[in-house]
């Protein structure tokens, strides 16, 4: 896996991924023009989106069907430089009939300390919890 980032103006640039482009940039009060996520931001959409897919799959071979997922984060940093995340929170969001909490349990268990490379990499210097919500009501 290569990732490039090409310098545009500013602070802004262009990445290059997997044959796709995406606009990175800093905030206006760093000098940025605010074209575009910060890569910082960019690791907590990794971790979601790994996870989420890992769930996903996961459950499909499970038989297991949802009408809604959503995999959200949210993360705190250090107060000293280089600020970086301290602790992430992923949220697991269901809704459907008859969600069996013991498969999606697993699924997320599984993903998290098995198949997600995301979480992987992050978990020796990030603290990582989750919670599991269905129908709107929070399981843990």
């Amino acid at each position: 896996m290569e990732a490039k980032v090409i310098w545009n103006d500013g602070m802004s640039f262009k990445a290059k991924l997997d044959g796709f482009d995406i606009i990175i940039d800093a905030d206006k009060n760093v000098g940025g023009e605010n074209l575009g996520p910060r890569p910082k931001g960019l690791t907590l959409i990794s971790l979601a989106g790994c996870t989420g897919m890992d769930v996903i799959s996961i459950l499909k071979k499970m038989r297991v069907e949802v009408d809604s997922f959503e995999v959200s984060t949210d993360a705190s940093l250090t107060e000293e430089h280089p600020k970086r995340y301290k602790k992430i929170k992923t949220t697991y969001s269901f809704t459907g009939n008859d969600i069996p909490l013991d498969k999606v349990k697993k699924a997320v268990t599984l993903s998290e300390d098995r198949y997600c490379g995301v979480s992987a990499t992050l978990k020796p210097t990030v603290e990582l919890v989750s919670e599991i919500i269905i129908n709107g009501g929070t399981i843990e």
